[in-house]
């Protein structure tokens, strides 16, 4: 069974306390979420009550590498610890890297050199319980070598490495989203169900773009996918476009 999470990024221009958007995500009928960045502007107790009022589960956390990688310097590993108790504190088993910079998937030594991070990462998130998965955008399919680079990067990690596959930022790369994940479904953990425009290059409602959006429910049911997340980058109505993107997610289950 796939549940139906919202990426909270989709709601960061609302002025309004973490808490309080959890509410908001409550009263739309999503199952989970997935955090982002404003999980440490609010006290964890609050927001544990506000996920438990709600019934929300918490579906896994972006964190940048730059919080998570340990290294020897002392304030860099207690910055580790510490985002590590606080998911753990809230429940999150999963932590998502959401970013690295283009420049990174330009060439085949780039793409070895993420792949080496993730796998060390993944290891020092391991010995604490803790899963690693990354999440792609349109630079991870740039051409290296004649494939593109996410590819590399799926083959040079170790399986301890899960994807969370945006289908939205995929398909902007040139990929097809369904087919991607029918290929990887073993490393495949979430998808993020995202729309787009690839003329205009906009993020769009779900169900509004190029996106087959049906393709993509069934390769992550095929995959056996926990998570679906919605997340649009740039809604013009925040409420609404979560609201909207519950429905159409909760159709397309059907």
């Amino acid at each position: 069974m796939v549940d139906i999470a919202v990426q909270l990024y989709t709601l960061r221009s609302l002025d309004a306390p973490l808490p309080d958007l959890l509410d908001r995500v409550g009263e739309v009928g999503y199952d989970g979420v997935e955090f982002a960045y404003r999980v440490r502007e609010s006290p964890t107790e609050e927001v544990l009550a506000a996920l438990d009022r709600n019934g929300l589960d918490a579906a896994s956390a972006h964190v940048p590498i730059e919080a998570l990688e340990a290294t020897p310097a002392e304030a860099l590993e207690d910055e580790f610890d510490e985002t590590v108790d606080r998911y753990d504190r809230l429940g999150v088993d999963t932590l998502v890297v959401p970013w690295f910079d283009p420049e990174q998937f330009e060439s085949a030594a780039a793409v070895d050199a993420v792949a080496t991070r993730l796998d060390d990462l993944a290891a020092a998130l391991g010995a604490e319980g803790v899963r690693l998965a990354y999440h792609n955008h349109d630079q991870e399919f740039a051409t290296v070598d004649g494939a593109p680079a996410f590819e590399r990067l799926i083959d040079r990690t170790d399986d301890r490495v899960g994807f969370e596959v945006d289908a939205g930022w995929a398909l902007a790369g040139g990929a097809d989203p369904a087919a991607l994940i029918n290929r990887h479904a073993d490393r495949i953990t979430r998808v993020h169900a995202a729309d787009v425009d690839v003329d205009r290059g906009e993020s769009v409602a779900l169900g509004e773009g190029d996106v087959d959006l049906d393709a993509v429910v069934a390769s992550a049911r095929r995959a056996d996918a926990e998570w679906l997340v919605y997340e649009h980058d740039e809604p013009a109505d925040p409420i609404a476009s979560i609201e909207r993107g519950a429905r159409v997610l909760r159709d397309a289950l059907e």
